[in-house]
């Protein structure tokens, strides 16, 4: 099977998140005997080495209508060099729609990649924006073949259900290969960790100003956030220190001193309820005990005692504070055991499962 990777508008590194998964996913695919090329559509970046392996289409950022204008050059641009592949099938990663990307559907089968719900989510880049992906979206979900989501409350939702097309639902995944279990630390007072990225309104990351006053004794490092403004309620914590964007390298020491670590706190922020925040796989494979404000697709019907559950809701840190600190109290000197993680996280067996899903839509479009 011959597959092209379709990322659309950002620059995916090697260092992000993101640009992890798209790896790890395109390295499993060509074990498995596949031929696959990512075509990332995104804004210009230096230097190009930190981008991941694939087909750049660039575009210039000078001004709203310039800007729009050079999206779509690079949009016509992916469009021929994926047709140029020949590929049997595309695997698209949801973006807001930019001319002409709904031609992809005439190269070959289209199946698209779920990671969020747009509708709720785009609310929070204002009117125009969340205006012109409603009016948009459907260009090219009535398009594509089938979707692949990341949980089962976005397969069941009706802003992708109304579409009526074959949906498998596939959590995100880590490869347990690559994260070695990192020795528990010997603190007198806990050290919690959160990784994040700015521009994330369900990061939550504001949240930890009241875990910081609740809970003063414990120390909050916080990884991917440069140090807020002084007008800013976290920027008078003591008890919190930023580090900043990260190599994995680099921020593996302070996830090596860490006692437990946080997931995002606000999913409740875009309407969302249920996740599998790669964070989240990334502090378990690395033997962190979690606090997941959210509901896990993959982990939350086990019963464990380095998981710490507390509610998706606005007050979650307010209501649930203590808990935090008893968990980080209870989680030093200890780690996860990975063996009970392999069998649900690990991405070997959900891109086997992606792949079938693969050919059971050749089948269908056959």
């Amino acid at each position: 099977m011959r597959i092209a990777y379709i990322s659309l508008h950002w620059p995916r590194t090697r260092d992000s998140g993101v640009g992890k998964k798209i790896l790890r996913q395109l390295s499993l695919w060509q074990a498995y005997g596949h031929e696959a090329r990512l075509f990332m559509h995104t804004s210009e970046y230096e230097p190009r080495s930190d981008l991941i392996e694939g087909e750049i289409l660039s575009y210039a950022e000078r001004g709203k209508l310039w800007t729009e204008w050079e999206r779509i050059r690079a949009a016509r641009q992916l469009v021929r060099a994926v047709d140029a592949f020949h590929p049997d099938l595309i695997y698209f990663r949801y973006g807001m729609y930019v001319f002409p990307i709904h031609r992809l559907a005439q190269v070959a089968p289209v199946v698209e990649d779920i990671n969020t719900n747009d509708v709720t989510q785009h609310k929070e880049w204002g009117t125009v924006l969340d205006s012109y992906n409603r009016l948009t979206r459907g260009l090219m979900l009535r398009r594509v073949s089938g979707l692949v989501c990341v949980s089962r409350e976005l397969s069941r939702s009706p802003a992708f259900s109304v579409f009526g097309k074959p949906t498998a639902t596939i959590a995100n995944g880590i490869d347990l290969d690559k994260f070695q279990p990192l020795p528990a630390p010997s603190n007198a007072t806990p050290r919690l960790v959160f990784m994040g990225s700015p521009g994330h309104l369900w990061h939550g990351v504001d949240k930890l100003a009241a875990l910081a006053d609740h809970c003063p004794e414990l120390h909050i490092d916080v990884i991917g956030y440069d140090p807020p403004a002084e007008d800013n309620s976290l920027y008078s914590k003591q008890n919190i220190m930023f580090h900043g964007y990260l190599t994995r390298e680099k921020y593996k020491n302070i996830l090596a001193r860490a006692d437990a670590a946080i997931s995002s706190l606000a999913l409740h922020r875009v309407g969302l309820e249920e996740a599998s925040p790669l964070k989240s796989r990334e502090y378990l494979a690395c033997g962190l005990p979690a606090v997941l404000p959210y509901m896990d697709t993959d982990l939350d019907d086990l019963d464990s005692d380095f998981i710490l559950r507390i509610p998706n809701r606005e007050d979650n840190i307010q209501t649930h504070a203590q808990s935090i600190r008893d968990f980080a109290y209870r989680m030093r000197g200890r780690r996860v055991d990975r063996e009970v993680l392999v069998s649900r996280i690990d991405s070997k067996s959900k891109e086997m499962t992606r792949l079938a899903f693969f050919t059971e839509i050749l089948g269908r479009s056959a």
